[in-house]
């Protein structure tokens, strides 16, 4: 957290209790964007609070339109800001990580106390 913001590393598909991932860009996109939800509601934020989103999938051309429709039924309209790019991942076909509006920003953050939430 810091400046007001969450910001959030990549999340992969992987089932946090199972470790298992599922087949296909658009379950392996609803676990993420489960695994994203569930950090989230740690602080108490939800997807609605998220501004920022950039996914990262294996084959762009080819599952963007399965990753879309996956993704869309997580966000509500005006979705947030998103940048969607090819990747090389490992043995995943989508990863995200997602900045989030914190509810009161500190009005006076200590940027040594910034830290990564994963």
């Amino acid at each position: 957290m810091a400046g007001g913001f969450l910001f959030t590393a990549g999340f992969g598909p992987q089932d946090p209790v199972t470790g298992a991932v599922p087949e296909g860009v658009g379950p392996q996109t609803a676990q993420v964007l489960r695994n994203v939800a569930a950090v989230l509601a740690e602080p108490g934020l939800s997807m609605r609070d998220v501004v920022k989103v950039t996914a990262h999938l294996q084959h762009l051309k080819r599952d963007f339109s399965a990753y879309d429709a996956a993704y869309r039924e997580f966000f509500e309209e005006p979705c947030p800001v998103r940048t969607t790019v090819g990747s090389d991942l490992m043995d995943i076909l989508v990863e995200i990580d997602v900045v989030a509006l914190l509810p009161h920003p500190d009005p006076d953050p200590d940027p040594s106390a910034a830290a990564v939430v994963r």
